[in-house]
């Protein structure tokens, strides 16, 4: 009995063999780097010799390219962790979004509530709910606010006309009843009073010139005795600060309204001085 012989199998092995036109390719790149390098280094000395300074230059260029270079890597790490950190919140701001969401089916109808409507605002209630600091005005802001409580209070052809020229009618505006208001604005300091030539000024004009039925002449401090001994003889109503408050709050008559109330005595305020 004859035993079969097991033969060996068939190995491709690769030759390594030598490449001439390879090699001589490699020395000839390897003689080209050297002298390009060697050209190179043979530059840098001779102007380092020719400024020695250029030594800290290169060294400073190296380190801060060796700086940037690992900057660079770190804030690419740390560019990846956001990114990271980004996607992560994100999945889960989307997971609990998701368990949160309630089914339609599920959602009860909205119990209504019944809330009282507001009751209508009336001038007085208006009023009431008045509060102007005068102190931090301008003059010229007094006169648009005297002209505001004017158009609350019922006035039309309320007008501001304040300014060079406006022979002593700042606020111009007619009643409810139709009679022409002329108002004077004296926007002056707790220890400023207003004089007597304030109202003869302002007297000699609100009348004769700007036709009124109603003057006043308002203000933000007081009036001495003589101004009021004088608006009572021209039938002028003060208003002083007291009074404008009154006004403003709802607490005290119209300007016009009290002028109706005295007649052609005018009006003498509470905080009047002596």
């Amino acid at each position: 009995m004859t035993t079969p012989v097991r033969r060996k199998p068939f190995v491709k092995r690769r030759r390594y063999g030598f490449d001439l036109r390879s090699t001589a390719l490699f020395f000839v790149f390897l003689a080209v780097l050297v002298s390009v390098l060697g050209l190179a280094a043979r530059v840098a000395a001779g102007a380092l010799d020719r400024r020695p300074a250029w030594v800290f230059v290169l060294v400073a260029v190296a380190v801060a390219g060796c700086l940037g270079l690992r900057r660079r890597w770190r804030l690419s790490g740390v560019a990846r962790r956001a990114a990271a950190a980004l996607d992560e919140a994100a999945r889960e701001a989307a997971e609990a979004l998701e368990a949160s969401a309630v089914p339609a089916q599920l959602t009860s109808a909205p119990v209504p509530i019944n809330v009282p409507a507001p009751a209508p605002a009336t001038a007085d209630t208006v009023a009431l709910a008045v509060a102007v600091d005068y102190d931090a005005l301008t003059p010229e802001e007094f006169e648009e606010a005297i002209a505001g409580l004017c158009e609350r209070d019922g006035c039309t052809d309320v007008e501001v006309v304040g300014g060079a020229g406006d022979l002593g009618a700042d606020v111009l505006a007619v009643t409810p009843d139709g009679r022409r208001v002329v108002i004077q604005c004296k926007h002056y300091g707790e220890s400023h009073r207003v004089g007597s030539q304030d109202l003869q000024r302002f007297g000699g004009t609100c009348f004769t010139v700007h036709e009124a039925d109603v003057a006043v002449l308002v203000c933000t401090s007081d009036f001495t005795a003589p101004a009021v001994e004088y608006a009572e003889q021209c039938g002028i109503v003060c208003l002083d600060r007291e009074a404008l408050e009154a006004w403003t709050d709802g607490t005290g008559p119209h300007p016009w309204q009290a002028a109706l109330e005295d007649g052609e005595a005018g009006w003498e305020t509470a905080g009047a001085g002596v």
